[in-house]
């Protein structure tokens, strides 16, 4: 059995040892050059004058390229094309890439690119969402609608009713690993790229589309990224392609990487929101009408602003059946860096509406707040009659009834709510909070042909395997569970099983590793790629010793037929030797998805991934000074193809979420400069702000959907436990007055600091 066991991540070893090879780390030829990008000084305008002689007469610079000097296309985009990778003219955020600065190594060519002589016809620039509301600066006409019932009727007669807007901060990517990238020309004009990218397919095509050449002649190779967030689906297009562009122009391997205040400024961040809400309930909490207003920031540029957008709509939900409800999303355009794809994909700020909805009509009714969430829970998996989401998509596999009954009793909940109260009733300065949150997120992409997957599988003469597919390996453990797909599929052990490089010389037209479906996809894709070279053995040997082929078995590194047992390596010499082809491709595409985004309705999602968790906090009400005293997780991965790499993400996926609602604050000044662009400015949560007690279990099922091995995605449902860090925050908060503490996001401790000062103030 190689599924459905805990296996060492198979870089593990490299990483600990400071061996695994990323791509600053491939050794590159003494010819090689290297890159920077002369960027934007203000946040919009003109470009009236660039003075190049200092740059260009700067140690080490081989060459300056601006827009005029590029070859062809001279667009980065994932979508809209309306993404320059040198700005045409004009500029439109801080930290735009204007100019191309090509040297002989690293640092001479960052210090040349400082050194332009850039004038502007500085404009008044969007910085914020009132900016672009003001000014009606959207991505699309105007905003899009998904709605389900008649939520105005329904507010109108609802026994209690509240309004509220909330804040919503975006997040930096903060990969370990910046974005890097190597072009290496090849004869014929043909470019080899080595990638620090989720979307090695999507970098083939802009590069392709750059130099003017068929995709046939660009082969992009990922072997792994050190973190990727979302954050390297699409705006590692940018380096890929101007080293392609300086290797064709140069004829000599090129290279780019950013510094780490390079890549905060340059790249896009999780889309910041504002959420405004109308909502009508009863006595029980129970929720008669919503109306939600969602407003994304999304920078200068479309990227992946639209389906982040939706997904922000569709999770609007997350764990409750809304009878009559509203959801309008405005997609804003300002002069900020062009937000992009994170952990969630807007599903964490739409989670965020709803959870904070629970809350403040809890504190409304004097409830406790789970109560309130139990109240309004869809239908369970096991009821006659399925509830709708409000994008029409039936509810079949609702499991956190059960899932919160049990995270309850284990956690203590109850009890330890009631000692939390207390402990705030003697104790005037620290305050403690807790709060108990649940996760319904859906698995598949919303851009419904990215659903599919390919995959490659040799096995040579001596029985190993070689195998590759279109999934990348960021840190997460893609590689070691496709592996054990392989090594279960013919029986034998995970070490027969070489995992090799994302390779577009490969597997052709993959999709973005992204949307939690790197397992899903990929793994499907490999065993139908296993299957097939397994039938064809199989019925070799059934031809063999005359006998059915689905008597044919492979287990324990061992090959069973008609009463004989030969070893896997013995079975696939005899295959090989009688001329039985033991290499094939596999495809799978996700079944049973159909979504309308314009219309809003359909089945986006092929399941839903389920979880809960309890965290308990301690603030300073003085000081806003707090920590995380404990976290319980239960959450639902299906049948684990590898328990210990899921809890694994289970628990960096909480920390990460906690982080972005507690801490993790991005500042702008009033002239669009990012402010929070280094480790000593911008915040991340450290070992020291994970929980003391952190428990995490997995829930035992598996998932009715027939996805690989009955397995469901962990990637990005765990990230929004920490909503739970953020409410037992407010709940904390809520102890020193009568009033809703309205904490927005991130809850940073003077923010705590603030609230806890107001709600005093009023009592």
């Amino acid at each position: 059995m190689s599924v459905h066991v805990s296996k060492p991540h198979d870089a593990g070893p490299l990483h600990v040892q400071g061996t695994a090879r990323y791509v600053d780390d491939i050794p590159t030829p003494a010819n090689a050059l290297h890159l920077a990008f002369g960027i934007s000084t203000i946040a919009r305008g003109k470009i009236t004058s660039i003075e190049l002689d200092a740059v260009r007469a700067s140690e080490g610079v081989i060459a300056v390229l601006t827009a005029e000097d590029l070859p062809h296309d001279n667009d980065v985009s994932p979508s809209a094309h309306d993404e320059p990778l040198l700005a045409k003219g004009a500029v439109h955020y801080l930290g735009q890439p204007i100019f191309l600065v090509i040297a002989t190594s690293h640092l001479a060519a960052r210090q040349a690119a400082r050194r332009c002589e850039l004038t502007y016809a500085e404009e008044t620039p969007l910085l914020s969402i009132d900016d672009a509301l003001a000014a009606d600066s959207r991505f699309e006409d105007g905003p899009r609608i998904y709605s389900k019932g008649d939520a105005e009727t329904a507010l109108e007669a609802a026994e209690h009713r509240l309004k509220n807007t909330l804040e919503i901060g975006g997040q930096e990517h903060f990969y370990l690993e910046g974005h890097a990238a190597l072009a290496i020309p090849q004869e014929g004009g043909d470019m080899i790229v080595h990638a620090s990218s989720q979307h090695p397919t999507e970098i083939q095509h802009k590069v392709a589309e750059a130099l003017g050449r068929p995709m046939n002649a660009v082969r992009v190779e990922v072997r792994r990224m050190g973190g990727g967030f979302g954050g390297k689906e699409s705006q590692g297009n940018a380096l890929c392609v101007a080293c392609a562009v300086a290797a064709q122009m140069t004829g000599r391997p090129c290279k780019m990487r950013y510094d780490r205040d390079d890549d905060m400024i340059i790249t896009g961040k999780r889309h910041e929101f504002r959420i405004t809400y109308d909502v009508g309930f009863d006595a029980d909490g129970r929720i008669s009408g919503l109306i939600f207003d969602q407003f994304a920031r999304c920078g200068w540029a479309q990227d992946l602003s639209l389906p982040v957008a939706d997904r922000a709509m569709l999770h609007a939900d997350n764990a409750y059946n809304l009878t009559d409800v509203r959801i309008t999303s405005h997609r804003l355009k300002t002069n900020t860096q062009s937000n992009t794809a994170f952990r969630g994909f807007g599903g964490p700020q739409g989670m965020v509406g709803i959870e904070r909805v629970m809350d403040e009509i809890a504190h409304a009714l004097g409830k406790d707040p789970l109560e309130v969430r139990q109240a309004n829970f869809y239908a369970p998996a096991s009821a006659a009659k399925k509830d709708t989401t409000p994008y029409g998509m039936e509810v079949t596999d609702f499991i956190l009834h059960p899932m919160i009954d049990r995270l309850v009793e284990t956690s203590d909940y109850h009890a330890r709510r009631k000692r939390a109260l207390a402990w705030n009733d003697r104790n005037p300065v620290l305050k403690r909070g807790i709060a108990l949150t649940p996760v319904k997120f859906g698995i598949s992409f919303t851009l419904t042909h990215l659903n599919q997957a390919g995959a490659l599988v040799h096995v040579y003469q001596d029985g190993s395997i070689h195998l590759n597919h279109g999934g990348t390996e960021m840190g997460q453990g893609l590689f070691t569970k496709v592996a054990q797909v392989a090594a279960h599929a013919f029986g034998v052990p995970l070490e027969a099983v070489k995992i090799t490089a994302t390779d577009t010389g490969k597997v052709p037209n993959t999709s973005a590793t992204a949307a939690s479906s790197g397992s899903d996809l990929n793994g499907m894709a490999v065993k139908a790629a296993c299957d097939e070279i397994k039938g064809r053995i199989s019925e070799f040997l059934a031809g063999q010793y005359q006998t059915n082929p689905a008597r044919v078995r492979f287990e324990d590194g061992q090959v069973f037929v008609a009463g004989d047992v030969m070893p896997f390596s013995k079975a696939v010499d005899l295959a090989y030797t009688h001329r039985v082809s033991l290499s094939a491709t596999g495809f799978y595409a996700t079944p049973q998805i159909s979504w309308d985004r314009i219309r809003g309705q359909g089945r986006p999602f092929f399941y839903f991934a389920y979880g809960a968790a309890v965290t308990e906090v301690v603030i300073d009400t003085l000081t806003g000074e707090n920590r995380i005293l404990r976290a319980d997780i239960l959450h639902d991965c299906g049948k684990s193809l590898n328990p210990d790499l899921d809890i694994g993400q289970i628990e960096g996926g909480y920390v990460q979420g906690a982080g972005w609602l507690t801490m993790e604050e991005l500042v702008w000044n009033d002239k669009g400069a990012l402010m929070t662009h280094a480790p000593s400015t911008y915040k991340i949560p450290c070992a020291s702000d994970a929980p003391e007690v952190f428990n995490v279990a997995l829930w035992d099922g598996e998932n009715a959907s027939e996805t690989i091995y009955r397995s469901k995605a962990v990637g990005e449902p765990p990230l929004m436990l920490g909503i739970s860090a953020w409410l037992a925050l407010s709940d904390a908060v809520a102890s020193c007055g009568d009033a809703y503490p309205d904490l927005d996001a991130p809850a940073t401790p003077e923010r705590i600091a603030m609230a806890c000062a107001r709600l005093r103030a009023d009592v």
